[in-house]
């Protein structure tokens, strides 16, 4: 009788977690969405082809940023990953094909632990832990150079050229002679660190909390060429244009302490129909005129123009993001049969008459035009130039005296800058192509705003181009930012799963040793070993997707590899920078990148630390905001009666 309780007991166990498991809709989404997207993961992304049903038009995404972009959400986790991505694209321009990757591998870690019994409150417990533990794995590989110590030029420095960015001992006792005279050593970094709390709190928003990472490691010096190097991960062409901009801001730059890379002054300018061979790197604001404002340009060419800034749409029903109508009200018009279309000319003329009193030659916004507005605008010779970062309007303000304002009517004299010429940036008259005018907008001076001219003939490999150029801009300004970088090519994951492996190994040890008593606690132990190593995986799973999307190794081939030289590392004597690189360029060098010299002359690549950090936090926020909603909202579990429901 009592053997046969207890396999039903076991019957039902098992078709309750079958039921549960299946109720997790949000987390298998998730997953699903993550694996379409593995394609843009690596040195080598495959493009993919997006279709509308509805109108039979196509767009050519060439990230999983835009991919998710172009995408129409059809459900609350479409919506949630969007804009998960997109405060993340905000900040880092980077990052989101790794973030997206691990979010879905976290989901399906989430996944086998609820196949498992394990409930809501230990997974989450348990991969808080693990996050911990990677996150304390990367500070510690991280390689910290000092601002002052940063170079421009690639000239001979025993420290740049001897180290090549690379941590071998000898390399990092010279750093840490040259850094003795900092105030804080990078021990009493390490110790405060680790004297700090060490939990986590989980916010249950589509906005996750940013915070700051604290850095551990020896500090470096480097020239900015061999840091744009280490991190432009097979786009050398739009790296180099990366450090030029940042080194036509430094010749103008009259604080030389400090090598930073301001990316708020920096703007590009697609071209389309000409060769790549035409990218290049500006100094000065560049745009690009449609046909019926090139008339007004040649006439304004030669005159000093008076300059009015909107940070906003130039429209009649344009409102900033702050207002709100009154709910409940409705207006009432003496002439009900006036239309929209006639309050809207009355209001162009109204402002094109406060312009034309203003003396206003160019209007610049951040926004766009109404039609109506740029035909009057025309008409009267006054430029309007459309969709500008509000950065750009403020390097305009600081140099002719003019004030931004959100609405046109809200212009005055004091808001009218002075100073501003307008020139040809170079006539392409001489191409069979119809383009667009490349004009300059300058005041004349020194100025540190820089343009990426981006060209190509194939009109969709252009938003490939400037994808790639802003992302390798943003790891050159967030590696000076931070004054760090981190060992990339799956050096870091490596590190971060030898870590987690080690801790799952301990805690099956500790529920091995524990007592018949401690029930609760050999159960914890247990689950927490078993999360650990999905993590692991998830990690793995990276590193293999990447090595696999290089072109040149299968799955079973790359698998392989790492589980080789994660048998072969200690995790007590080395830290991720002792692993080799295994995306690199070809097979021979994956497999025996430690012996062979063509390995001596690879560049090492590196990462940004504190993108890493964010991305793998937000992922697994991500996996636990959808878990949690998932079972106390979709399914309707409790999580404090979690605990009983397998029982009978």
């Amino acid at each position: 009788m009592n053997l046969f309780f207890f396999f039903l007991r076991q019957d039902v166990m098992l078709k309750s977690v079958t039921a549960k498991e299946h109720q997790y809709v949000g987390l298998h989404k998730l997953s699903a969405l993550a694996r379409t997207l593995h394609s843009f993961i690596g040195p080598q992304k495959s493009y993919k082809f997006i279709q509308d049903d509805r109108s039979g038009e196509s767009a050519l995404t060439c990230s999983c940023f835009c991919t998710i972009q172009n995408l129409d959400p059809t459900c609350a986790l479409d919506q949630l990953v969007r804009e998960t991505l997109q405060e993340h694209e905000k900040i880092y321009h980077t990052g989101s094909g790794c973030l997206m990757f691990l979010a879905g591998a976290w989901s399906n870690a989430a996944l086998h632990g609820l196949r498992q019994g394990i409930s809501i409150t230990q997974i989450i417990s348990a991969m808080s832990e693990g996050i911990e533990i990677c996150l304390d794995a990367i500070r510690k590989s991280a390689v910290f150079f000092n601002g002052n110590d940063v170079i421009l030029s690639r000239r001979s420095t025993a420290a740049a050229l001897s180290s090549r960015l690379s941590l071998s001992k000898k390399a990092l006792s010279e750093a840490s002679n040259m850094s003795s005279n900092l105030k804080a050593t990078p021990a009493k970094v390490y110790q405060q660190v680790q004297n700090g709390s060490g939990h986590r709190q989980i916010k249950l928003s589509r906005y996750f909390c940013e915070t700051k990472s604290e850095m551990v490691s020896q500090f470096e010096t480097y020239s900015v060429a061999h840091i744009a190097e280490a991190l432009s991960h097979r786009c050398d062409n739009v790296m180099e244009m990366a450090v030029e901009a940042m080194q036509i801001q430094s010749r103008n730059n009259q604080d030389n302490s400090f090598v930073t890379f301001d990316i708020t002054k920096v703007m590009t300018c697609v071209l389309f129909g000409l060769p790549e061979d035409c990218c290049c790197v500006v100094q000065g604001c560049i745009v690009l005129l449609a046909d019926e404002k090139v008339s007004v340009f040649h006439h304004l060419k030669t005159k000093h123009l008076k300059v009015a800034l909107v940070n906003g749409d130039l429209s009649h029903n344009y409102r900033h993001l702050g207002f709100k109508r009154p709910a409940g009200m409705q207006h009432v018009r003496d002439q009900p049969g006036v239309s929209g279309s006639s309050r809207e000319d009355e209001w162009v003329k109204k402002v094109v008459k406060l312009l034309l009193d203003l003396g206003v030659n160019l209007i610049l916004i951040t926004g766009v035009a109404c039609k109506a507005m740029v035909q009057h605008c025309c008409r009267h010779q006054i430029l309007v130039v459309e969709k500008l970062n509000f950065s750009v309007l403020r390097n305009f303000a600081q140099s002719t005296g003019s004030v931004p304002v959100t609405y046109a009517s809200q212009l005055g004299h004091h808001c009218v800058g002075t100073g501003v010429q307008l020139a040809l940036w170079r006539d392409l008259s001489c191409y069979d192509r119809k383009l667009l005018l490349p004009v300059s907008i300058s005041t004349g001076g020194n100025t540190e705003l820089v343009t990426a001219i981006l060209t190509s003939s194939v009109q969709c490999k252009l938003e490939s181009l400037e994808d790639r150029f802003w992302a390798c801009a943003y790891r050159l300004h967030h590696a000076l930012k931070d004054r760090a970088l981190l060992p990339g090519a799956g050096r870091t994951e490596m590190f971060c799963i030898c870590h987690l492996q080690k801790q799952a190994k301990y805690c099956r040890e500790k529920q091995s040793d524990s007592v018949p008593t401690a029930a609760a606690g050999t159960a914890t132990a247990l689950h927490t070993s078993v999360m650990l190593e999905l993590m692991a995986e998830g990690l793995m799973d990276y590193i293999t997707t990447v090595m696999i999307n290089s072109g040149k190794l299968s799955k079973v081939k790359a698998r392989t590899i790492v589980s080789r030289q994660l048998q072969t590392f200690d995790v007590h004597k080395g830290n991720a920078a002792k692993f080799p690189q295994l995306v690199l360029r070809n097979e021979a060098t994956a497999v025996s990148s430690v012996k062979t010299t063509e390995c001596a002359q690879t560049v090492e690549v590196y990462d940004n630390l504190c993108v890493k950090q964010e991305a793998w936090r937000k992922a697994l926020d991500l996996v636990f905001l959808v878990l949690q909603t998932d079972g106390e909202v979709v399914s309707g579990v409790d999580q404090k009666m979690e605990t009983d429901a397998m029982m009978l």
